[in-house]
């Protein structure tokens, strides 16, 4: 799929996912497209756990309690290092966004659906506890989780307001 159809088609999908799994071949393309995202000072302050283990998504389901992640075949959690990298900042959490949307580009281009999961993490110690279900150092972050699979339902991208009302040349309001 091309870069801008992949960009127009791509939504949060928060339904069920169909029993087909996502072959490990695609799982470390979907991934090595969000290590190739760009990140401040080329820290590369993001690491990501791949889980394929259905008794561990069952456990994570279980923690995070948000539908897609009940039949999701896959999840990726990404996690942060929020280390300061350049007088004194950390960029965690942009490296992090920017190794998403490239992950999430990459699973519509691969014909799966998947959702970003922020918040959700932030509840009720949600991060801490999938970090250490995955073994993740308590000096490190689960930021992002994606659950992933084959969309058992169609979905479509929300409409989005026009460009003229968000994009602005030379000066904003234009």
């Amino acid at each position: 799929m091309e870069l801008f159809e992949a960009i127009a088609k791509r939504y949060s999908y928060r339904g069920p996912f169909t029993d087909a799994p996502v072959p490990r071949e695609d799982l470390r393309k979907i991934v090595q497209a969000g290590i190739q995202a760009p990140s401040g000072k080329n820290e590369q302050v993001i690491s990501f756990v791949i889980v394929d283990d259905p008794e561990l998504l069952r456990q994570i389901a279980e923690i995070v309690n948000r539908a897609p992640c009940n039949t999701a075949k896959a999840a990726i959690a990404c996690v942060a290092d929020h280390r300061p990298v350049f007088e004194g900042m950390s960029f965690a959490v942009e490296d992090c966004a920017a190794a998403v949307e490239n992950m999430l580009l990459a699973i519509t281009a691969l014909g799966y659906a998947g959702v970003w999961i922020d918040g959700a993490l932030r509840l009720n110690n949600v991060a801490q506890r999938i970090g250490d279900l995955l073994g993740v150092p308590r000096n490190l972050e689960v930021r992002v989780l994606i659950p992933l699979g084959v969309a058992a339902e169609p979905g479509v991208q929300k409409e989005k307001m026009p460009f003229e009302r968000r994009a602005f040349f030379n000066r904003y309001g234009g």
